[in-house]
Parts: structure tokens; sequence; C-alpha cells
């Protein structure tokens, strides 16, 4: 059962539960999206970690198994691009058979997906995020940074479906002047296949994607622009702490999402932690200084002392940084002022 040793469910300084942990299992990736790898700085000379600098699948195990006792219960897989570390699968059926994990998923950009599919399906793997910018060929390249077409990702998606994923979420990033001419088509795409598309408004995650708000589509205008063509209706939300607003297809034909971390923050009903590569712990997408946990590990910490480390951490959690987002919000600035942000390949999105 989740939950703290003692019963109870760590919360933050502003009474938020600590329900979701995002693990990224590398920092490397095999696209070179602007928004957050920008191939001019993550070139063919760029230095990732180490081997010996990542969290090993022990270790990941390992610290999983310690956050569900603080009450998480959901994890999510991510990268980078996690495809990239080698056998997956067997870190997945690690995780999946830890006592406590309700939910298990990962988000991948679908390049790779549709030869390990059935592997990670097999291994316990439950759901899939597929990002997805556009289905426009030149405007995809342009969004990965690699002369990708969007063609391997359609066939990552339906190997999933194949494999007995049930319906995936779609993730669009909408920039403005760049893919937000997409946003009916990816919906016209996935409409009626019960796959669920979200798109989500430009965030300044990071140091490097030369965020401006002007290139932010507001949720309410993609909401039109897809309304416009099929009419939309408001759903509930699945589950507490949801961050996309779910529309139904008013002729009953499947959902959208939005992911409005800009024009309608939801750091009020924030419940997630994320476990950097190299092992630190962070309470923020936008966060600038993580807590590390890798290091007290290798040096012989106990279950107890780690629990500890991260249960001070989220007990003095007070981050609400989309809400306190200033219009002109600087890239380089995180939610305590002048720190770089960690990049958001090294902590998932």
């Amino acid at each position: 059962m989740a939950g703290d040793i003692l019963g109870t469910v760590i919360r933050d300084s502003l009474a938020r539960p600590l329900r979701d942990l995002r693990i990224s299992v590398t920092d490397r990736c095999n696209f070179r999206c602007p928004y957050c790898m920008p191939a001019e700085r993550y070139g063919a000379s760029y230095t990732f970690l180490r081997r010996d600098e990542i969290l090993t699948f022990e270790e990941i195990v390992r610290l999983a198994r310690l956050f569900l006792r603080l009450g998480a219960e959901k994890i999510r897989l991510s990268g980078g691009e996690p495809l990239l570390r080698e056998d997956l699968p067997v870190l997945v059926r690690s995780i999946a058979a830890l006592p406590g994990v309700r939910d298990l998923a990962m988000t991948t950009n679908g390049q790779l997906l549709a030869p390990a599919a059935r592997a990670l399906k097999e291994a316990g793997l439950g759901r899939l995020t597929v990002s997805l910018d556009s289905l426009d060929p030149d405007v995809f390249r342009r969004l990965n940074g690699r002369d990708f077409g969007p063609e391997r990702v359609l066939e990552g998606i339906a190997a999933a479906q194949g494999a007995g994923f049930g319906p995936l979420k779609i993730n669009a990033v909408v920039v403005r002047g760049v893919n937000d001419a997409s946003v009916v088509d990816l919906a016209s795409r996935f409409r009626g296949t019960g796959h669920i598309v979200r798109f989500i408004e430009f965030m300044d995650v990071g140091n490097l994607n030369r965020w401006r708000m002007d290139q932010v589509v507001p949720a309410a205008e993609i909401l039109d622009r897809i309304g416009s063509v099929f009419p939309l209706v408001p759903a509930q939300p699945s589950y507490p702490g949801e961050v996309a607003r779910r529309y139904r297809y008013a002729d009953g034909a499947g959902e959208i999402g939005i992911i409005a971390s800009v024009t309608m923050p939801f750091c009020g009903g924030c419940t997630r932690a994320r476990l950097s590569t190299d092992g630190r712990l962070f309470t923020c997408l936008f966060g600038t200084r993580g807590e590390d946990l890798k290091g007290p590990l290798r040096a012989g910490a106990s279950d107890e002392e780690l629990l500890g480390i991260a249960r001070g951490v989220w007990s003095r959690r007070d981050d609400r940084y989309s809400e306190e987002r200033s219009p002109d919000a600087k890239p380089a600035s995180g939610p305590s002022g002048g720190d770089r942000r960690i990049e958001m390949y090294q902590i998932g999105g």
C-alpha cells in the first residue's frame, strides 16, 4: 500500500501530497527539439553524462521503492529519450513488480517505439505517451532538429496499439508561427481512434529555448481553432491534480486535452517529484537546484536515511513557478531568482 511507513502521506508546505514520481533514465536523445535540446548547443561535440554518473537500474528501483513509501502511486519513465537506455524492459519489469505501483507509464518521442513496444508491454509498462508536434513532414523536421519525418512515430503508435497498449496520449507542444497551423490536422488524425491528443502551451522550461510570451498559443485559441471544426464540450478531470483540461468531441468521437501551464497554471494541484538522470530530486519542472540522492545512496546511506532526505525536501516544498510567472519571464531565471534552471531533458517533461 502506498504511503509512508507510519501510515501517513507526506505533504508539502502548501498541503500538496506526493503522488507522482518522474524518473529520467537518460540525458541523451536522438532528437534536437529547439524547445528542449537545440542542435546548436547539443551538437556532436557535446559531452553527456558518463555511464558511472547516471543511476543504475538497481539504484532507480531502490529509490522508486522509497518514494512509494512516501505516498507515490504513479511512476513515469522519461529522458532524454528513454528508449536509448539499453535493456529498458528490464527496468520496467523491476519497477512494475514493486508493491504500491498503481500506474507505470513512459513518455517517448516514438522514433524507436515500434520494435520495442511489445517487450515493454510484456515487461509491465501500463501506458505510453508519445510526443508528436506536427504531421507535416517539413514542420516535424524543423521541430525535431533532425531529418526525421513523422512516419516512424506513427508506426510506433500503431505498434504500441498492436502490442496491447490501450489508448495513447499524443503530446504536441504548440509554438506560434511554427506548428500552430497543425493543431486541427493533429486533432483530425487521431479523432475517433481512442488516442488523446494533448496540446501543450509553449513553456519557458530550461535556459536555452529562447522563450517569449508572444510565441505562446493560449489554450483558449487552441480550443477555438479545433472547436470551430469539431465542436467540443468540457469534461471532468479523470483524477485529482490532472494537469490536462479535458474536452470531448460533441459527437462522441473521443477527446483532446489542453495543458495550459502559462495561461491557466495548475501549481496548486501539482503532486509531482522528479528524479534526474544523475540522481537529484527536483520538486518543480522549473527547478534550479536538486537534492542529491545518488551521493548518499552510493556512500552507504540506509533506506531510513534516504527517506529522511526525501521527506525533508518535500515537506519544505513551496514551488509554484507557473502561478508566479511574469509576462516577461526570462528563461535563465528560476523559481528562486537568478539561478539557472535544470534542463527539461534531465528531468523529463
